[in-house]
């Protein structure tokens, strides 16, 4: 089945949870209270009020302990989207169904974990201090001892922490509740979140990924480091003032108390193909035209861009994408962050766009008047007001700033809203049409162009609409199934020019006729893991057949405070081993990143920077050309803003120290002489926080380090899918290539799973191994973790040809799934289902794959259950020889977000070596695995690639991550490697 990328998408269900908020008509109902907003109709409490019943989810009370509340916040707001788009009694496509989240900054449960962690160093320190002050040796252990159940109590710690915790959890969540075995992913790119989930969702649709998107963005005040940090860049004040002015006219806005007040909310979208929506007889709230994002990469601490240029030019490619005349938006729904220098740049860019219209004639304004900056929710918080005003055509009513009638005097085509007012129909027969704006602290511009849907026959009976600015029933463009406007089909040049040129025919797309199957063509490669720092070392590493797993430096884990071998403990790790890497103490050369700067970032953002010089060093000072993307697997919840936000809880300790009874003989000089002790160990209180300390909290910040630094036009992006992150983000890479959105993209993933929180947190729930990694073992009982990162560059096939780059290799097929079972067991249909849909976008049967690269984690049951679901795939047919099977975890531990980077760069090395990788720490396979019924081999020794007569060496990457997120990827030589001597 061919899709067209241009068709319309169309949003089907909406939810709403804002402070004093829930659902959309009470949403609906907050934007259209008239300014000043009474202050006492809308004082209300914050998202903690808001009451959810997670046993309705089938969540049993010890996982529900464990869970971040904005997981249990998400699963409402979805639960909420889908109801308002007639589900359970519309039943939903659920084979094709994704779940795309977005949140930014660390959860709840992600800083009471680390706080647990780290309160054991603390709790030592207290019986230091308490010795040196004078208590007994009795006294300091009973006043530790008192504290560490103070804050066990507090922090209420349990074995499902560490699935509890993880952003990834949160969709795979929402898949398990409502049964959806698409993709789950979890996405951050700062305050352009939610819109680049938006993107991705209109991608897979378009691109026949799948049939709906359940796309879920929210942000908490979860803790109040990230407000400091905010207030550190200048970017917070103390009023909601979208478009703040000092009275003297449209181009004087002034830069005193300029900035945004932080708010919060959780919102949802529920989006299909306008055809399928159609065809569906759902209720249409409007349609997405386009979703552009353009990022602007300029070297330095993260600031949103200041170009006027770049956001006119943005404005206009989405426009001529979407076959939309300026002339015929009739509202702009601004960013109106209140920074001055941004919000003068928006208003300038608008101007320009609009030049020649006549004086306030298209209308601007922002939700943010409303809910303050909502951050990571933003998007979808800007979307779903534009979409409810297109839906009741009505505009809601703007905060107009102090200098609202000189704007008006200046002969400006804008004007701010005002008072609400029925939003009148489109000149010259012209549907109702809005724009959508949104900025990145780190750089990136977005820009949406939406239209109402005009259609008849909506679920709940009414048409759609509520009545209101001469509404007939009939559809405007004639029929309820016709998605091209008269404009758009009149302008195909316009919209031509902006998509890039196809590129030239591959040889390798015999059979298939759809666009969407061109190869992706591998065109550089880097990676660090443990001891071997770039690639050339790993590929020595795995060749010796040696492993890199030993035991941790002492600075990683302080085996006195947290090493017990033996039982399962919420406190201790009962391993010590791991594929330990020691990070850059310096920026890569060339790069003009201060000492400070560089110490002040997160340890994956350091060995990223690192890994993507080695990248890009082979192409010497050039850099991609073209529109690109950066997708890098991570862990959302970086450790730098978990460990600062743990230090920041402890230092508000003093006072409960200060009042232990086990301390109450203790003097008041020698309690003074206590908490000096204290202080002299955790700093001083409320030092103040450093402006760059943002740029080293966000997990998207990895991905704008390198756009920004390698001045690459670049949109930056962090994925979460657990252990699977690295191949989903490969999966978004390779999706906007052969779409068109990008020309280049840089995928892969990094994590530093070697510190004691995850090891304390993954012994408690039995994962780690008390030896070493040994997947496929008869003795594996675990796996080992290890550090790492891995990055890819990849093109088109035809566009690597054009370029005369080096193909390492071809990513011929992804495939993506979600058990929505089980969030920790695996489950060989889950599994089954992403090596099918890999294998349904090439033109090779699965006996054609000689190498797969395992997820391999070295757990009993993740072993077999692996194992069970390639032969179910891989067995169906006679092969030449048996499959040979393989994971680099047994050399480099499991690396999570980072192990499918290492899965595709030790077999892609393996391709260009025309060899096949062996395993190490394998004595006796286990008999549990039924190798037989693919046939396949586990072998510990390297051998010859000898690829099949006629065609290309051929292979399997597969990564599954808890939550049942499960990616299949399918890679094969280049045809300029086959030699037929070999």
């Amino acid at each position: 089945m061919r899709f067209d990328a241009a068709e319309p998408v169309a949003i089907v269900g909406i939810a709403a949870l804002y402070p004093g908020v829930q659902g959309p008509e009470e949403y609906w109902q907050l934007l259209n209270d008239e300014f000043p907003v009474p202050t006492t109709s809308r004082a209300t409490p914050g998202l903690d009020a808001i009451e959810v019943d997670v046993a309705r989810f089938g969540i049993p009370p010890a996982q529900a302990r464990s869970m971040a509340r904005m997981q249990i916040l998400m699963l409402e707001a979805a639960r909420q989207c889908l109801a308002d788009a007639g589900h359970p009694e519309r039943v939903l496509p659920v084979e094709r169904t994704d779940v795309i989240t977005g949140t930014c900054f660390g959860l709840d449960r992600q800083h009471a974990n680390a706080l647990r962690v780290e309160a054991s160093r603390h709790v030592r320190e207290v019986e230091r201090a308490a010795l040196s002050a004078g208590a007994g040796s009795d006294s300091a252990r009973q006043a530790a001892e008192e504290l560490r159940l103070l804050l066990a109590r507090r922090l209420h710690g349990s074995p499902h922490d560490r699935v509890g915790e993880m952003a990834s959890t949160i969709p795979a969540r929402i898949a398990t509740a409502f049964k959806f075995h698409g993709r789950t992913l979890a996405m951050e790119s700062a305050d352009a979140t939610s819109y680049a989930g938006v993107a991705q969702a209109v991608l897979n649709l378009r691109g026949g990924l799948s049939d709906a998107v359940l796309l879920v963005a929210g942000q908490r005040r979860e803790s109040p480091l990230f407000a400091k940090a905010l207030d550190a860049k200048g970017l917070t004040s103390t009023a909601n003032r979208p478009f703040p002015a000092d009275g003297s006219g449209s181009n004087s806005i002034s830069n005193s108390g300029s900035g945004f007040v932080l708010g919060e909310g959780v919102g949802a979208l529920l989006l299909k193909r306008l055809s399928t929506a159609v065809r569906d007889g759902d209720r249409i709230y409007a349609t997405i035209l386009d979703c552009s994002l353009h990022h602007d990469p300029r070297p330095g601490p993260f600031a949103a861009s200041p170009s006027v240029a770049l956001r006119h030019s943005t404005a206009v490619g989405s426009l001529r994408a979407a076959a939309v005349l300026p002339e015929t938006v009739q509202y702009v729904e601004c960013v109106g962050s209140g920074v001055a220098p941004e919000v003068r740049a928006e208003l300038a860019a608008l101007a320009a766009l609009h030049e020649g219209a006549a004086a306030g004639s298209v209308a601007v304004g922002s939700v943010k008047d409303r809910l303050g900056h909502t951050f990571a929710n933003a998007g979808v918080a800007a979307l779903s007001k534009v979409a409810l005003a297109l839906h009741h055509r009505r505009l809601p009513p703007g905060q107009e700033p102090a200098d609202a009638a000189e704007f008006a005097r200046s002969g400006t085509p804008l004007r701010y809203v005002g008072a609400g007012r029925p939003w009148p129909p489109g000149e010259e027969g012209h549907p109702r049409r809005a724009t959508v704006h949104g900025t990145s602290l780190t750089g990136t511009l977005c820009h949406l162009v939406l239209e109402e849907h005009d259609g008849t026959g909506g679920h709940d009976g009414t048409g759609g609409h509520d009545g209101t600015g001469g509404h007939d029933g009939t559809d405007l463009h004639g029929s309820t199934d016709r998605y091209d406007s008269t404009d758009r089909h009149s302008r195909p040049s316009d919209t031509e020019a902006l998509r890039p040129p196809r590129p030239p025919a591959s040889p390798y797309a015999v059979g298939n006729t759809a666009s969407g199957t061109e190869p992706i063509a591998v065109v550089a490669l880097a990676g660090w893991f443990a001891d071997s720092a770039d690639a050339e070392s790993f590929w020595q590493a795995i060749r010796s057949g040696v492993s890199r797993i030993g035991p941790v430096p002492e600075t990683v884990l302080d085996r006195e405070l947290y090493y017990a071998p033996g039982a399962l403990s919420l406190t201790h790790s009962y391993t010590d081993q791991g594929g330990h890497t020691a990070l850059p103490t310096a920026p890569p050369p060339g790069l003009r990143i201060s000492p400070s700067r560089h110490a002040s970032m997160d340890g994956a953002q350091r060995l990223a920077l690192a890994v993507a010089a080695q990248l890009l060093a082979g192409r010497g000072t050039t850099a991609p050309g073209g529109r690109g993307l950066i997708a890098v697997g991570s862990n959302l919840g970086l450790s730098r803003e978990r460990r600062l936000n743990a230090e920041s809880s402890l230092q508000d300790l003093e006072d409960t120290v200060a009042r232990l009874d086990a301390l109450g003989g203790l003097s008041p000089l020698r309690r003074k002489s206590l908490l000096t002790s204290l202080r002299e160990h955790l700093g001083p209180p409320d030092e103040g926080v450093r402006a760059d300390l943002l740029d080293g909290c966000l997990a998207s910040g990895i991905a704008a380090l390198l756009a920004n630094e390698y001045g690459l036009d670049a949109v930056p992006l962090a994925v979460e899918a657990a252990c699977a992150s690295s191949l989903a983000a490969i999966d978004v890479a390779v999706g906007a290539l052969r779409a068109g959105t990008a020309d280049f993209a840089i995928a892969g993933g990094v994590e530093l799973a070697c510190n004691a929180r995850d090891m304390v947190l993954c012994s408690a729930l039995g994962l780690l191994s008390h030896s070493r990694n040994a997947p496929f073992d008869a003795g594996a009982d675990g796996f080992t973790p290890g550090d790492g990162c891995g990055l890819f560059l990849l093109k088109r096939h035809g566009d690597a040809l054009r370029d005369g780059d080096e193909v390492l290799g071809l990513v011929r097929g992804v495939g993506a799934s979600n058990d929505a079972k089980s969030l920790i067991a695996p489950d060989v249909a889950g599994q089954t289902r992403a090596m099918e849909r890999a294998f349904a976008q090439v033109d090779f049967a699965p006996s054609a794959v000689d190498y797969l690269e395992a997820h391999g984690t070295g757990t009993k049951v993740g072993d077999r259950v692996e194992i069970a679901a390639v032969a179910e795939v891989y067995g169906g047919a006679p092969r030449a020889r048996p499959l040979t099977i393989g994971s680099a975890k047994s050399f480099y531990g499991h690396t999570f977000a980072a192990a499918g980077s290492a899965g595709l760069l030790r077999t892609l090395l393996a391709m260009r070596a025309r060899t096949l990788p062996p395993n190490t720490n394998l004595r006796t396979l286990n008999p549990a695995l039924d190798l037989a019924a693919v046939p396949a081999v586990v072998p510990t020794e390297p051998s010859v690639w000898v690829r099949q007569p006629g065609k290309p060496r051929r292979a399997a990457v597969s990564s599954f991550g808890t939550g049942g997120i499960n990616y299949h990827i399918l890679v094969e030589e280049h045809e300029e490697h086959m030699d037929g001597a070999r």
